[in-house]
């Protein structure tokens, strides 16, 4: 299956987003740490890796770490701001290096939420020239949006205006605000939406995608908000196909393995159709309210379809509901069978190498990046996160 598995090349950023989950961390990477986590991902039998951060482009070896990923048969995608992409010489170097996808983050195309929520001025534009230095390079370029507070009411008018600006882009991905790590866990008030908010602006945007013939994915959002694009959602397809994925963290996690995608359900979830392919509500940081849940009655089996048919995932095996169902029914019984894990504790997967390393330099200068991120902070109105899992001691 088309499993993609996570490394995050760096922890910092050159942006100050109020709702960052995965802030600066006392861990570095070198080639060679970064090398072996490829490694374990080719192992594992993965299709395709992405580079993520913090901010992955401020890594100087980061087309080092890309060449070698594609050498080695995976996908190469990253996820970035775009800052540095914005330079038509890096964006090169990056395509001669073998990276073949890049997300963009835009959360608003409206220039002051933009900045508000990047705590940076001047990120949107240089967000529209990475994506047409993607373009001109020959980079396949998506868009990814964390859905928050700020956008909830526009989602729809950003991907009119950057199908508008940028033709090229065809596929878009949201993310609903996991309220749960770093500055989005003690920020909560200023950036985490209701389900409500954002439920008539993201249908009118995915309809405009479908219509216009653009692809899309969403993440974290339950399926009683997206019902009539069940099929969308990145839990559902992972659940229907029992997929799984792992994340190489830079800090104290190390490396998650996730193959559990149930979040949060109430008593109202229990009649829904959808309850057994349905996420539920991403919070493990009691930031939403579970009574904006509800049951929808809806035929499960065309959703189910459209997941295990799509030409889009050649490598899923099981293309009739025939041969899907006892499958399903199989690990939803190993699923029930299985001791409970609680929803507070990652998966951690000790058998992968370490990830990263911390050193005397490393420590110092993530003492110096915390102190520049309070004084950024401080001008930008939020909350600083506490220290968790940042340096192996308080981890």
């Amino acid at each position: 299956m088309a499993n993609i598995g996570y490394i995050q090349v760096v922890r910092h950023c050159n942006h100050f987003c109020g709702f960052c989950s995965n802030p600066s961390s006392a861990y570095h990477h070198t080639f060679e740490t970064m090398a072996r986590l490829v490694d374990d991902l080719v192992d594992r039998g993965y299709f395709g890796v992405v580079l993520t951060g913090g901010e992955p482009t401020l890594h100087p070896e980061l087309p080092r770490i890309a060449a070698h990923a594609r050498s080695r048969g995976l996908h190469v995608r990253m996820i970035t701001n775009g800052w540095r992409l914005s330079d038509p010489d890096f964006a090169r170097e990056l395509a001669e290096a073998g990276l073949e996808l890049v997300h963009v983050s835009i959360y608003s195309v409206r220039p002051d939420v933009e900045e508000r929520i990047r705590g940076v001025p001047d990120t949107l534009d240089r967000a529209h020239e990475a994506l047409a230095n993607a373009g001109r390079f020959g980079i396949e370029a998506n868009v990814n949006c964390v859905i928050n507070r700020l956008n909830a009411d526009h989602l729809d008018e950003n991907v009119r205006v950057l199908v508008e600006r940028h033709p090229h882009v065809r596929h878009f991905v949201w993310n609903n605000l996991d309220p749960s790590m770093g500055r989005a866990e003690v920020n909560q008030d200023q950036f985490t939406p209701r389900l409500a908010d954002f439920e008539l602006s993201l249908a009118r945007a995915l309809r405009f995608l479908q219509k216009g013939g653009r692809t899309f994915r969403v993440e974290r959002v339950p399926l009683c908000y997206m019902t009539d694009f069940a099929w969308a959602s990145t839990e559902t397809r992972k659940i229907v196909k029992g997929e799984e994925r792992v994340v190489h963290f830079l800090d104290a996690k190390q490396t998650v393995r996730q193959t559990d995608w149930e979040h949060v359900y109430t008593e109202a979830c229990r009649p829904c159709s959808l309850r057994n392919i349905c996420g539920g509500l991403f919070d493990r940081g009691q930031a939403y309210d579970p009574e904006e849940l509800a049951p929808v009655f809806v035929p499960m089996d065309p959703i189910v379809e459209r997941i295990i048919s799509d030409p889009a995932d050649p490598s899923y095996p099981l293309r009739s509901l025939a041969d899907w169902r006892p499958d399903f029914e199989r690990r939803v019984e190993e699923a029930r069978q299985a001791p409970p894990r609680p929803k507070d504790e990652p998966p951690r997967d000790p058998s992968a190498p370490p990830v990263g390393l911390v050193t005397e330099e490393s420590l110092r200068r993530f003492t110096r990046s915390r102190a520049a991120d309070e004084r950024r902070a401080a001008r930008s109105n939020v909350e600083l996160e506490p220290l968790g899992v940042q340096t192996p001691e308080e981890g």
